[in-house]
């Protein structure tokens, strides 16, 4: 529960020592040389869901890296995660605070190019370079639309085709 006071209009407000992250939280985190965290929220369990500079932590010890996260869908009860494998997390958060904005804006931010593809009738890809933590240059996926096969040979010679074409247009 968070540390609080009366304020003048009769309202409560958090002191700000409430808002830092618990020194054994920190501690239990698995920080990789220069990452940092930058916000918090607690679960309705009462563990905490870190944003650090590389990854967003889960309870239980789950690292989930930016430059490997789909998407975010937030809604009133929490979060759900989707990596680009596929795997989704949910974590319930009643009180979110600044995490919403700081994964939006580091997903964002891992993402140096993006540009989906027609390979043929069925459909196409997106071709997606993102920046690694450590590494010079970004990470190229493929993130096939539904209903295509990614281990169909073919496709993966078309998509690898259009990736060439992308890097020389781009320049990376």
């Amino acid at each position: 529960m968070a540390d609080s006071k009366p304020s003048l209009f009769g309202r409560s407000v958090r002191l700000l020592g409430s808002r830092r992250l618990p020194a054994e939280v920190r501690a239990a985190l698995a920080l990789d040389a220069g990452e940092r965290p930058i916000s918090h929220a607690r679960t309705s369990e009462g563990d905490y869901v870190v944003a650090t500079t590389h990854a967003l932590h889960l309870p239980g010890g789950l690292r989930l890296p930016w430059h490997l996260m789909d998407k975010a869908v937030w809604d009133e009860e929490g979060v759900t995660v989707t990596m680009t494998d596929g795997l989704a997390h949910r974590v319930t958060l009643p009180e979110p605070g600044a995490l919403p904005e700081t994964v939006r804006e580091r997903v964002t931010a891992s993402i140096v190019a993006s540009r989906h593809v027609a390979l043929d009738a069925r459909g196409g890809v997106r071709l997606v370079a993102r920046r690694v933590p450590g590494y010079d240059t970004p990470r190229w996926e493929f993130v096939f639309d539904p209903g295509l096969d990614a281990s169909d040979p073919g496709l993966r010679a078309l998509a690898e085709q259009a990736l060439e074409e992308m890097r020389r247009s781009l320049g990376v």
